[in-house]
């Protein structure tokens, strides 16, 4: 491997294209496009049990060394440039266009709950609103606890996912209460485990035995639903995560630059992929009237990775500033900093 993190993209590559697929599929469904639904269900049970936790789980494995070397404030102001701004633009963007062309789509967005970002996430979005408070809550507890720690806190965000998620009626309790624990499994997979181990031909194997026979186990022979929230999807969840691992290491020792470079532009891709792939059913349904199901599952698929791609390259070349990220804490601190003045002046 180039580097001992090369895996990490491949990981991410994984990730995103079965996050499109996910919402391709199910987009598809909603839209009553004739399908084998029996497969559907089970493979988007399959996709679901897993897919989120692993993004989680991507985004705890650098958070200690970026805390160890920024501190809890700057870290958190850099995740409101990097992760809160595009959370709002386009939650804004994508809601707003949902709205106006709701008579073509699936949904039926209001602008109330597209202006409703702060307190209640929507869409694909909600996966970066809790990013964001898990961001904000491991910074929060490593800046009291000692690195030392960090099993304690690992299985204290465990009993968490495994209390009931309406506890408190807020939503960001909610999805902090089920996925911080994926998070912090990130953190401490960094400080104590032996990824070489995790890379041999042997590893992947044994990993790839485990994932189908746990995804079997818990859909097939105990004909559960990811929704069936417990145990067994936490102990999945851990399981297809570790599965993920192995085959990315695996990948990233044959250097396949491409699916790299789609793991790379992850962010971009969650960003558009809902309106490349809505866009494109659509299009294929109300102007060529094409009903075929893999027809729109694959051209959904291809365009909801691909087409995000094209236009990131495209921002790239023509260098259009504030798209994906924007020095807002920079902004946040000045005006903090005049209005202090003024106060004690």
């Amino acid at each position: 491997m180039k580097s001992r993190t090369d895996w990490v993209d491949y990981a991410k590559a994984i990730g995103i294209i079965l996050v499109v697929y996910g919402h391709v599929a199910r987009g598809l469904y909603n839209a009553g496009i004739d399908m084998p639904v029996g497969l559907y269900k089970l493979t988007d049970s399959i996709v679901y049990s897993f897919h989120m936790p692993l993004f989680f789980f991507l985004s705890g494995l650098f958070f200690y060394s970026s805390f160890s070397k920024r501190g809890g404030k700057q870290l958190v102001f850099s995740k409101i440039d990097t992760v809160f701004y595009p959370y709002v633009v386009w939650s804004v963007l994508q809601g707003c266009m949902e709205a106006f062309l709701s008579d073509y789509t699936n949904g039926n967005v209001s602008y109330s709950e597209v202006f409703a970002l702060l307190w209640m996430p929507r869409a694909q979005f909600w996966f970066l609103y809790a990013l964001f408070f898990a961001f904000i809550v491991a910074a929060a507890i490593y800046s009291i606890v000692s690195k030392r720690l960090s099993v304690l806190v690992f299985l204290i965000a465990g009993s968490l996912y495994l209390s009931p998620a309406n506890l408190f009626d807020l939503q960001v309790y909610s999805l902090l209460s089920q996925n911080l624990v994926f998070f912090f499994f990130g953190v401490i997979f960094t400080m104590y485990a032996n990824v070489k181990y995790l890379s041999t031909v042997p590893s992947l194997l044994v990993m790839s035995v485990a994932f189908i026979a746990g995804q079997w186990l818990f859909h097939g022979y105990l004909s559960l639903k990811y929704t069936d929230t417990g145990i067994g999807t936490l102990l999945l969840a851990f399981t297809s995560i570790i599965f993920v691992i192995s085959l990315s290491m695996y990948l990233a020792k044959k250097s396949y630059d491409f699916l790299a470079f789609i793991g790379s532009s992850s962010m971009t891709i969650y960003l558009m992929h809902i309106l490349a792939g809505s866009g494109v059913r659509v299009i294929l349904s109300k102007l060529f009237g094409i009903a075929s199901f893999s027809i729109h599952l694959l051209s959904g698929c291809l365009i909801g990775v691909l087409g995000p791609i094209v236009v990131l390259i495209i921002i790239n070349r023509v260098k259009v500033p504030y798209i994906f990220s924007a020095p807002v804490s920079d902004f946040l601190v000045i005006s903090y900093n005049k209005a202090f003045h003024r106060a004690s002046g």
